[in-house]
């Protein structure tokens, strides 16, 4: 823990755990897509792809606690940093020096959005905050029917709406993100600057097609209630 503490104290060590944090979170991000996209096979692989997580709670909440205190660490260690550098630099830019592209300019504030929108994701699909009575939905194996709440859910113009601007933010949060935090974990350099910034852009735009498509899809009425 002091050694943490020590590392956490200074900015290499914010801008490791930042980056970090950051790639534990992208696979996150890779691997619920990959979950939710099974909306398309049906409804029994989804309800049994849920059921297959909900069967060892402990396991599960274990995972979410982690995720937590790791979204946490991301979003503290990055409000540190962007506090730092404007410290560092008190005056802006003089006139005519490059100006930064509009991911690396909004990271912080797109940051800040998505973590609203994953308030309320939780709210809505997971503690049934805001719809109660989608956690009383269950197929007839009697297991949470997770692909009825889900499209019932996206059928509605605003949480689709919603959903769709909060990916978009995301990925362009992503688009800029991912390739930073090679360059902190000393793993980006000037040869390989290109490759890990297409990298990252592609797996923005696949993200945000994969998930995206979900409501799209359920408002087009190619998904439907079953």
């Amino acid at each position: 823990m002091n050694l943490f503490s020590r590392a956490y104290r200074s900015s290499l060590g914010k801008k490791y755990i930042m980056a970090i944090t950051g790639l534990l979170l992208f696979l996150f991000v890779i691997v619920h897509m990959l979950g939710n996209l099974q909306v398309y096979i049906g409804p029994d692989a989804m309800n049994a792809y849920a059921a297959l997580l909900k069967s060892k709670p402990g396991l599960l909440w274990s995972f979410r606690a982690g995720l937590f205190i790791v979204a946490v660490l991301h979003i503290i260690s990055a409000l540190q940093l962007a506090a730092e550098n404007r410290n560092a630099r008190p005056q802006p830019y003089a006139k005519g020096k490059p100006i930064a592209d509009l991911a690396s300019r909004t990271i912080l504030l797109s940051g800040l959005i998505v973590l609203a929108f994953i308030v309320y994701h939780l709210m809505h699909f997971t503690l049934g905050v805001t719809n109660p009575d989608f956690m009383e939905l269950h197929d007839s194996l009697g297991r949470h029917d997770v692909y009825r709440m889900v499209v019932e859910s996206f059928r509605n113009p605003m949480v689709s709406s919603f959903y769709i601007i909060s990916m978009g933010l995301l990925c362009l949060h992503l688009s800029h993100g991912v390739s930073s935090l090679f360059q902190s974990l000393g793993i980006r350099r000037k040869s390989t600057l290109g490759a890990f910034n297409r990298f990252a852009q592609i797996s923005a735009v696949v993200i945000f097609i994969g998930n995206v498509s979900i409501p799209i899809s359920i408002l087009a009425g190619v998904v439907r209630p079953k």
